[in-house]
């Protein structure tokens, strides 16, 4: 069925008497202009995204962002300039299809609030897709004034086609919540709509058609993705251009077509996860857009054929029995071999009231004082979220409680956004973003050596561990470490004997909130690595002698404020397998946590997200050690929790020569307004050798290998002297007063003591150790 224009209505379309034929010359011109324009936002896009990204893993979002959003504006004013001579100049059957790409680089234009709601927020970002591709369709539709053709019969053949396209999502993605999934649908038929509502087939030449399509759909997926998702837009989108004319001019087929491609990418890919920080996921993602764009030159030549067979598909049994069977295979790929679960992001909900552990900081036993923290903490946290659990509850939504900061974690809805804006307890909610599931998980790595070379090792010696063990015969007996990491090859041999559980059992001693490991293996090798150099046998590791228990919270290299959480609840006070946090053990807790990671906002963390717990731990007598990170040596580059807190003990790195590493960020920290100088210390960090899975060995750097050397240190002097133990203030002067002070005059700091490179300077295990001794 077509509905035609009112008489009294003037199509814009060219007619016989308007348009020219289409000589060479402007043939050529269009071949120029579409490449040049391809050229123009791959290159943009590219920039825009790379610093967005770059944004993100410095955690200076709202500077750099700019800079991504001016590329991205840059690229419709591009647009505009190039194409607008040739739609001015040109009167031949190529006007429309230059029209159909200006009113595309101006709907650019609404898409920039794409680029301001940042990173996670998924579902805010689809509403501003949908309200973009209606809006912008139905002005468009009414600004052309022209016939409509909404015949539905070619719409069950582009449906018919539509898995042949779709089929890389279903057997390599990984599909969001139910709530992501429908309002997906809603944007990518949004987007199709909109892309129904531009296309012009004018010219009857599938070449030229096809050209203009594919840019059209490259200028529109440009400005309708973000946060990375327009990357994988303007690769596969454009493929689909011949598609796309040959559905032409039925707007329900174009709608159905390009709307449903474009909705499955959506649902079935994170744009997040093609951050610079967590890299796993690229060669994935690429798998699919690649093997999609292929798809699309195939869908294309079959489009083509079916209507060169009849002119244009029509509504027989054959495109119904095509559809049955391509759905039902699709329908195959997706059970057989697809992701089934649900992987949609997560909001962490912060309550305004804390705990206050001021009254337990003058208990001087160290077991009752993380006892009636524990008990304060949980008391707190149960009794203030009870009105929130009861309604997650009464409406089946999802949620985790926690009790070190005093938050919930829940599953994401619009609906739920809207309840919690209403609740007056509620200080603030961010982001807390869930990984989907890899196709392929990647092995961990392992070194190149499986012997040790060199026992002590040179960083070892340089802090004076091997001089206490010699003087003092103290090794950290007696201390126990939490390690909260990637995870811990427990078969080790340089790090299997110190294990708590190694002969209670795991419970208690290992806990993996990623993966539900039930003993302990590391999914990378950075967890392995940092622990030897904490407590690793044969000359790796400070403090030998101590005992570890462990905890997962980078099974890849993105965690959330609620997985950061969980292990510095269970370091606090562990559980069993399977077990309540709320209802666990805190004597049997971890005196020294070892943190060899930060929770920048990509992450969902603000400044302040993990700022109770840092707080909480240190009340209760645990002493906190966090490497600062590795965006130096620009200033102000320790800038995400834990390191930026007062309450925690942060470490810069230095190389064997004692001069400080490039890479070690520096302070002041800015991202709290706080001025705080950071680093605290020093410690070595670049090329150590230490133990990695598979029972081998090998070098790593980065201030995550400085931050063990300060634990294992700690571990010594709380061994030597146990009256230590839970006393951070005393602890923490003694570091100071004994560490070693290093050059540091750079553009962060002028040498002063502490300074924002290195601190208060280099730690010194063997003056350590003796002054807790009181020698």
């Amino acid at each position: 069925m077509s509905i035609e224009a009112p008489e009294e209505i003037t199509s814009s379309e060219p007619t016989e008497s308007t348009t020219q034929p289409l000589s060479t010359v402007a043939i050529v011109a269009f071949l120029l202009v579409v490449f040049s324009l391809a050229g123009t936002f791959l290159i943009s896009q590219s920039i825009a995204w790379f610093l967005e990204q770059m944004a993100l893993a410095s955690a200076s979002f709202d500077v750099l962002a700019v800079s991504g959003t001016v590329w991205f504006v840059a690229q419709a004013i591009i647009i505009l300039i190039v194409v607008m001579p040739f739609f001015y100049f040109s009167h031949n059957t190529l006007r429309p299809i230059y029209r159909s790409w200006i009113l595309a680089a101006l709907l650019i234009i609404p898409a920039f609030a794409l680029r301001l709601i940042g990173p996670n927020q998924d579902q805010p970002g689809a509403l501003i897709q949908i309200a973009i591709g209606l809006v912008g369709s139905g002005i468009v539709l009414l600004a052309r004034r022209r016939s409509l053709d909404i015949n539905l019969r070619p719409a069950l053949s582009a449906l018919a086609v539509t898995p042949l396209a779709i089929w890389p999502f279903l057997l390599w993605g990984a599909p969001g919540s139910p709530w992501d999934i429908f309002l997906n649908l809603l944007a990518g038929l949004s987007f199709g709509l909109l892309a129904a509502s531009l296309m012009t087939k004018t010219t009857n030449n599938i070449l030229l058609d096809g050209l203009g399509a594919s840019v059209l759909l490259g200028i529109l997926g440009s400005s309708f993705g973000y946060d990375g998702g327009q990357l994988l837009l303007i690769i596969m989108l454009p493929a689909f251009g011949f598609a796309l004319a040959a559905l032409a001019p039925s707007i329900p087929a174009m709608t159905v077509g390009v709307g449903l491609l474009t909705a499955f990418c959506l649902i079935f890919i994170d744009p997040t996860e093609l951050s610079i920080v967590l890299q796993d996921f690229l060669p994935s993602g690429l798998t699919m857009v690649v093997m999609t764009l292929m798809n699309g030159l195939v869908v294309g030549l079959i489009l083509w054929a079916i209507g060169k067979w009849k002119n244009r598909p029509q509504m027989s049994v054959i495109p119904a029995v095509i559809g049955l069977f391509t759905w039902l295979c699709a329908l195959v790929i997706f059970a057989g071999l697809g992701q089934h679960n649900f992987y949609g992001d997560r909001l962490f909900v912060i309550l305004k009231e804390q705990a206050d552990l001021a009254p337990i900081t003058q208990i001087s036993d160290p077991i009752q004082r993380r006892t009636e923290a524990y008990k304060t903490l949980t008391e707190t946290a149960t009794r203030s979220q009870t009105e929130l659990r009861e309604a997650f509850e009464r409406f089946g939504v999802h949620y985790t409680p926690y009790y070190l900061v005093n938050a919930i974690e829940v599953d994401d809805s619009l609906l739920v956004r809207l309840y919690l804006f209403t609740q007056t307890k509620v200080d603030r909610v961010i982001a807390s973003p869930r990984l989907r599931a890899l196709h392929q998980p990647s092995e961990p790595s392992t070194g190149e050596d499986t012997r040790v070379a060199e026992n002590p090792g040179w960083n070892i010696k340089m802090i004076g561990a091997d001089r206490v063990w010699d003087e003092f015969n103290v090794k950290g007996q007696g201390i126990v470490v939490g390690q909260s990491d990637t995870g811990v090859d427990g078969e080790h041999p340089a790090l299997r004997d110190s294990y708590r559980g190694k002969t209670s059992g795991d419970d208690f001693n290992w806990y993996d909130p990623w993966n539900h490991s039930t003993s302990p293996t590391d999914v990378q090798m950075h967890g392995t690595h940092t622990l030897g150099t904490v407590l690793g046998s044969d000359g790796i590791g400070v403090a030998p002698a101590a005992q570890w228990i462990g905890c997962v919270n980078l099974g890849r290299n993105f965690g959330n404020p609620a997985l950061y959480l969980d292990c510095m609840q269970f370091h606090f006070a562990p559980f069993i397998e399977g077990g309540d946090p709320f209802r666990a053990s805190p004597k049997l807790g971890a005196q020294v946590l070892n943190n060899s990671w930060g929770c920048p906002p990509i992450e969902g963390c603000d400044a302040n997200a993990l700022q109770p717990a840092a707080d909480a731990l240190r009340a209760a007598g645990v002493f906190v050690v966090v490497s600062t990170g590795n965006d130096g040596p620009s200033c102000s580059t320790v800038n995400s929790p834990l390191a930026i807190y007062d309450s925690v003990f942060s470490v810069g790195a230095v190389d064997r020569l004692e001069r400080m590493a490039y890479f070690s960020s520096r302070g002041p920290v800015k991202v709290d307004g706080s001025s705080r100088t950071k680093p605290d210390i020093t410690a070595p960090g670049e090329e150590i050798f230490s133990s990695m899975p598979d029972k081998t060995y090998g070098v790593a750097s980065g201030t995550s290998m400085a931050g063990p050397h300060l634990v294992g240190v700690i571990a010594l002097m709380w061994s030597a002297n146990p009256s230590l133990i839970g006393n951070i203030d005393r602890t923490e002067q003694i570091l100071i007063e004994t560490a070693k002070p290093i050059e540091a005059i750079d553009q962060c700091s002028s040498g002063d003591i502490p300074n924002n490179t290195s601190g208060y300077g280099l730690v010194d295990a063997y003056a350590a150790v003796k002054m807790a001794l009181g020698k």
